[in-house]
């Protein structure tokens, strides 16, 4: 967004607040979870993708104020790990358990991957919303093939646990993703959140959401854990926040409902679409175009449909690219059936998203590919 407003305003009327001396593109550390990608390759320093001439202050927001059309920064910027599940982070510091959402448990997964001999290995999805929903199940069709490669596969029991009722909230993915649950005999434990680990003992303790209070115990021999997240610090009891803490941006425009001075964009935001890289990047096609006309005077007219987009890896060169909107139903780019496993897809995920995200989306060319899917369909989709 700095870089499309810079192209608006001027540099020297742009700044951004940002504590981070090195920028990461998480969607790459599904694959370095897998040992299928090297994690520097998705690390670059802050510096040399932030827009030239923008100023760039190296500090975290404490407090917005709306009101007063100001923000409170901190000095003394500090890094937390935050999690709700007893036992854990200290937990990572055993073998046999990791996280690819965090850039100092990512490589613990691929450890934990290649460590593995034989018993449970629990994959976990928690009981709050998440960034990429489909990541949680990535690393798990990773692991069974690359177990299935290292001939361990009939060692492992392949359990995954999610707090959901369901696989995946897009019909037409979900049933293709339980085909190939059940093609590689993989268990998956609905309304189970996970609540406490043991490292000690590898023991994970679950507890069952159709029966609050009841919990169970699996052992396991791997453990990847997909943390509970919920809204930056900053927000939560803000005044630009809903009651649970996200920024409340009306669906289309993405202007504030109160603020007309403020707007939103990604996964701190309440729209009700899945928090990814696909779907920031079609919200920025559209709110450059709404803070240009609110900056006239006029109001927004361009609107954002919900559009997102999750590239499921189901292998070491496979990947189902779910497309879809605020309805959950498919929106899809290319005419073909994108349920399908496709190795072009996991090449685009691998390969082109990674180039497109450092070349075209942080110097804010790319809003998605709405124009390209209309091509595709020759204007009728």
């Amino acid at each position: 967004m700095s870089a499309r407003m810079k192209r608006k305003v001027g540099a020297e009327n742009v700044a951004v607040v940002e504590p981070s001396k090195t920028h990461y593109y998480q969607p790459l550390w599904t694959l370095v979870g897998a040992g299928a990608k090297q994690l520097e390759t998705s690390a670059r320093p802050t510096e040399s993708v932030m827009p030239k001439g923008v100023e760039w202050i190296k500090s975290r927001v404490m407090a917005l104020d709306p009101d007063k059309n100001c923000i409170r920064l901190e000095n003394d910027v500090k890094t937390k790990f935050l999690l709700s599940i007893k036992g854990l982070p200290e937990g990572f510091h055993h073998p046999k358990i990791g996280s690819n959402y965090s850039v100092h448990t990512v490589e613990k997964t691929w450890k934990a991957l290649q460590d593995f001999k034989e018993g449970n290995a629990i994959f976990t999805f928690p009981n709050t919303p998440v960034k990429c929903a489909g990541a949680p199940q990535k690393i798990m069709y990773l692991s069974e093939a690359y177990w299935r490669k290292t001939g361990k596969r009939p060692k492992a029991n392949i359990l995954f646990n999610t707090s959901l009722g369901v696989i995946f909230g897009v019909k037409k993915y979900a049933d293709a993703l339980t085909e190939i649950i059940k093609e590689r005999n993989i268990s998956v434990n609905y309304k189970r959140n996970l609540v406490e680990v043991r490292a000690d003992k590898q023991e994970a303790v679950f507890e069952n959401l159709d029966k609050p209070g009841v919990t169970e115990v699996h052992q396991y021999e791997m453990l990847h854990v997909t943390p509970p997240m919920g809204p930056p610090d900053v927000l939560i009891n803000s005044p630009v926040s809903d009651e649970i803490g996200w920024v409340d941006v009306n669906k289309e425009t993405l202007q504030h409902t109160k603020y007309p001075n403020v707007f939103g964009i990604g996964d701190c935001t309440n729209l009700p679409t899945s928090k990814t890289a696909a779907a920031v990047a079609a919200q920025s096609g559209v709110l450059d175009k709404t803070i240009s006309l609110v900056m006239k005077n006029q109001l927004p007219t361009k609107k954002y449909d919900g559009y997102t987009s999750c590239p499921l890896v189901t292998g070491y060169n496979k990947v189902i690219l779910a497309e879809f909107d605020y309805n959950a139903q498919p929106l899809e780019t290319f005419p073909i059936d994108q349920s399908k496993e496709r190795i072009t897809m996991y090449h685009m995920k691998a390969d082109m998203m990674p180039f497109l995200y450092w070349n075209a989306l942080l110097k804010g060319y790319w809003g998605g590919p709405a124009p390209i899917r209309k091509l595709m369909h020759l204007g009728l989709k």
